[in-house]
């Protein structure tokens, strides 16, 4: 069963349920694949699917820590929620050492030495890692091994 097909059936249990946060949080979600479907006229396999998962996340991590900022607590644990939700779609997350390990192994074989090709490395890195980390932690991970 593909990711789409699962956040469709996951509605439908959630909906029998009776549980409107978890029913909402996924309808947003499918509106948001659905909207990429539509404007690019594609059918989406997972490999697209992933990607936008991980956007979503981002978009709700961001307004999470903008709700803490701005004292809405309830707001932003609304958000957390639906990052926790939406995360178990996704691929599981590498650890820091697993990470760390694969980013090193990269800027080996890139030959990378200096900061200065951190971006060769990233690129290089989240073709390779995919969803199983995300954009920033191997950022994070390439600066410090390059520094």
């Amino acid at each position: 069963m593909s990711i789409k097909e699962q956040i469709l059936a996951d509605i439908k249990t959630a909906m029998k349920e009776q549980n409107n946060f978890e029913r909402d949080a996924l309808r947003t979600l499918h509106s948001a694949l659905k909207q990429v479907e539509v404007d690019k006229r594609i059918e989406l396999s997972d490999e697209v699917v992933l990607p936008i998962l991980q956007k979503e996340i981002k978009k709700r991590t961001d307004s999470a820590q903008l709700y803490v900022q701005g004292g809405r607590e309830e707001l932003a644990k609304k958000e957390n929620d639906e990052i926790a939700l939406i995360s178990r779609y996704l691929p599981a997350q590498l650890s820091d050492d697993e990470l760390k390990d694969k980013v090193k192994n990269i800027i080996l074989t890139l030959g990378a030495s200096s900061i200065k090709e951190l971006g060769s490395v990233v690129k290089t890195a989240k073709e390779q890692i995919g969803a199983s980390a995300d954009a920033k932690r191997i950022s994070e991970v390439a600066k410090a091994l390059l520094s």
